[in-house]
């Protein structure tokens, strides 16, 4: 059988092809996927709110859930037809259950609970951060990461550095104090008025940034967008830059941003050596792993903080890095395929920390 993270699903249970229609509404993606225990994609439909959201500088909660709610019903349609799977065909229906923003994943959680009530299908509702933690995981087949390995969870609303030790328990070794990583680059990326690029010129403005904290335990970027922000404000605002002032102090930002993540994950690797956890990957998911200067610098440290015993990289494909529903329904199937379901009454958890799985 494919599937590579089922922990010994009980003997009785007769292992087959299991069909899950999955939905994921956390944020500002409206998603529907049709995905197989086979390890096939049979369908991935991801509907953008980018411009719902672009006159607010930053995703607006009640046009985020209105757009929900608009775009949800054509989505999954569309994820059955193109699955060329009828509903009633269906094993069973997974979304994400938390964490996010409250009325988005409401709207996702009636529509699964509805359509799994009147099919009278199991349900699994998932753990966003678990998901994309996994993600590397099912798309790396043949030979998926083991356990324990380091995961980094970069995006516009995490920024996590776990150590998995199984398919449900992590150990978070640092998370952030104030803003992710994705969030700031946003702002960054608004404050310069210039769309985001992982390739611009070398930075002429790095002394301007506080580089990175020593502490293992947080990251912290609020320091950066307010440095950004200053500079740019005293100067008169980002139309008094020119394009080379711009991409300098862009490049500074990105390159002081990803330092962080660098100087964690050795520190991490260091606390794993210490205590003899034989990590061998390091799994990077989460939108902001899409970013290619990101991929390189990740890359270059871990090779250079654990000489001796390399760590391999693990990355998702660039489409899957992104919210998307494919995730939720791969991190439900363990729990189809071992009868482990929820109660249709079951509550969304916007706050959802990933030790409590």
């Amino acid at each position: 059988m494919w599937w590579p993270l089922v922990p010994r699903v009980p003997a009785l249970i007769k292992i087959r092809r299991f069909t899950v229609l999955a939905i994921e509404s956390s944020a500002d993606d409206t998603c529907a996927a049709v995905v197989a225990s086979s390890g096939e994609i049979l369908s991935n439909v991801v509907v953008k709110q980018n411009d719902v959201h672009e006159p607010f500088g930053g995703i607006h909660p009640y046009w985020a859930v209105q757009a929900h709610q608009q775009n949800l019903p054509s989505a999954v349609q569309r994820a059955l037809k193109e699955a060329r799977v009828p509903a009633t065909n269906l094993d069973g229906i997974a979304f994400t259950r938390g964490p996010g923003m409250p009325g988005c994943l409401g709207v996702g959680s009636t529509a699964a609970k509805t359509l799994a009530a009147a099919l009278q299908k199991p349900l699994v509702g998932v753990h966003h951060m678990q998901a994309h933690a996994l993600t590397p995981v099912f798309t790396s087949t043949p030979n998926p990461p083991r356990f324990p390995f380091l995961t980094l969870l970069v995006s516009g609303g995490h920024t996590l550095l776990l150590l998995a030790t199984s398919i449900t328990q992590f150990r978070i070794l640092a998370t952030t104090r104030d803003e992710s990583i994705g969030r700031v680059f946003d702002k960054v990326a608004r404050i310069l008025a210039i769309p985001w690029s992982p390739r611009v010129p070398e930075p002429l403005l790095r002394n301007l940034l506080p580089l990175h904290l020593f502490e293992m335990t947080c990251f912290s970027f609020s320091g950066l967008h307010s440095v950004v922000d200053r500079f740019v404000t005293a100067r008169g605002g980002a139309d008094a830059l020119d394009l080379a002032t711009k991409c300098a102090l862009a490049s500074a930002f990105q390159s002081a941003a990803v330092k962080q993540l660098e100087d964690k994950v050795a520190l991490a690797l260091g606390w794993c050596r210490k205590r003899e956890v034989g990590v061998q990957h390091l799994v990077v998911s989460g939108g902001v792993a899409s970013n290619m200067f990101l991929r390189d610098r990740l890359r270059a440290s871990v090779a250079d903080a654990s000489p001796q015993d390399p760590i391999s990289l693990v990355f998702p494909p660039p489409d899957l890095c992104t919210d998307n529903a494919v995730m939720i329904g791969w991190a439900s199937m363990h729990r189809f395929l071992a009868r482990d379901t929820d109660d249709y009454s079951i509550l969304t958890r916007p706050k959802w920390c990933i030790q409590d799985l």
